[in-house]
């Protein structure tokens, strides 16, 4: 079992930053990859960015690209988005997830709580 924990989120301004982070315990996963999700009512999740546990393999969102990093800390088993230029569009509930170098939510096995962010113009 995995457990994932996210913290970070809030109300930031139009052009502000967030940190989020995504802790994770319980049994090692070296071969997968952690992501990040996003989901408004009635929509879909929507991929944010992954980064592959091993060798730090990157991938985002064309909506995201260049204004939010992923990272790890292998030490810590802790996962980070930096959202910078933040834009009211980007207000989400933001999960993490545990599974496949992968866009599509199907294949990842575990997922965090969730954490709102929201951000005013």
């Amino acid at each position: 079992q995995v457990h994932l924990a996210e913290s970070g989120g809030g109300l930031v301004q139009a052009g502000g930053s967030l940190r989020l982070s995504c802790a994770a315990s319980g049994r090692t996963f070296s071969s997968y990859a952690m992501g990040w999700f996003r989901q408004n009512p009635g929509k879909e999740r929507e991929f944010v960015a992954v980064i592959r546990w091993s060798g730090g393999m990157t991938y985002y969102a064309d909506s995201v690209k260049g204004r939010f990093t992923i990272s790890r800390d292998s030490a810590k088993k802790t996962v980070y988005l930096q959202m910078n230029s933040l834009k009211p569009e980007d207000t989400a509930v933001y999960y993490c997830a545990v599974g496949g170098y992968s866009v599509v939510a199907e294949a990842y096995e575990y997922w965090g709580q969730g954490t709102q962010v929201t951000v005013s113009s």
